[in-house]
């Protein structure tokens, strides 16, 4: 069975040339969304990914930071659209953690019209995760896990895909030792990468509680991960990012390191 990751954004929260980090992975024609970035460029993103918004039943949402949620306000108003046109077959779930869920409301509630709000409870569901909870979606059981951030209360997951091999997502934080059941030998590791190691004077990533390359590659090459995702980065040298990047990194990890572009497709 093919699956797929799509990259649809792969910037941190105050990007300009690129989109908020999200991605999707697609299963025979369905889509699992994780996360929907800033703002209505979602809907550009997904139409450039050509990802019909009717094959998009399940959206998990890892916290509550804009780069990471406001795009959701728009998927619920014209999903709710198209379930009232008849276009859009079937329920939404939309993932997330308690708190996530009553702030999603109130924003959904004070900015989209009560006819599209009111269909949540009746097409469109809320299923909250707590931590080490699983929960089956599109044929995969995710583990969702608290990543214990000191910032806002936010969630990964891991799992394993169709094919066997093991899919881990972290969000947008480093690495934390009790995360590291959930990365030992993945195939997949998605890990945020706020800028080069030699160029954190100039970025502070630390500060953020961001990583560098340095710092995730060598997350990566502890566990033993074969492929290694780097997203959640800043901008400003985006034209070499990928050359950069892939430089410093591969210093300190031996495996398959990516650096993917916005709209990138990964066979997994």
């Amino acid at each position: 069975m093919k699956e797929e990751l799509i990259l649809l954004g792969t910037g941190n929260a105050t990007v300009t040339n690129c989109y908020n980090t999200c991605f999707a992975i697609k299963k025979t024609e369905e889509y699992f969304l994780v996360d929907t970035g800033g703002g209505n460029g979602i809907l550009s993103q997904l139409e450039k990914a050509a990802i019909p918004m009717e094959r998009i039943h399940h959206i998990f949402i890892s916290h509550e930071h804009t780069d990471h949620i406001l795009g959701l306000v728009w998927l619920i108003r014209m999903i709710a659209t198209g379930m009232k046109n008849g276009k859009y077959e079937g329920n939404l779930h939309i993932y997330c953690h308690e708190e996530l869920k009553e702030t999603i409301l109130t924003i959904v509630k004070l900015t989209v019209q009560k006819k599209f709000y009111d269909m949540i409870g009746q097409r469109i569901f809320f299923c909250v995760v707590k931590d080490g909870e699983e929960k089956g979606i599109m044929g995969y059981v995710l583990k969702f896990f608290d990543i214990r951030s000191t910032k806002a209360k936010q969630f990964g997951f891991t799992t394993r895909l169709e094919n066997g091999k093991k899919f881990t997502f972290i969000g947008d934080e480093n690495f934390k030792e009790h995360e590291a059941e959930y990365v030992e030998g993945a195939d997949w590791f998605l890990h945020e990468a706020f800028c080069l190691y030699e160029q954190r004077e100039i970025f502070r990533p630390y500060e953020k509680h961001h990583a560098t390359v340095k710092e995730a590659c060598e997350a990566g090459e502890r566990f033993g991960v074969k492929n290694l995702i780097l997203y959640h980065t800043e901008d400003k040298n985006l034209s070499r990012r990928k050359e950069w990047y892939t430089r410093e990194g591969t210093r300190y990890y031996s495996g398959n390191l990516l650096i993917p572009d916005d709209l990138d497709v990964i066979q997994l």
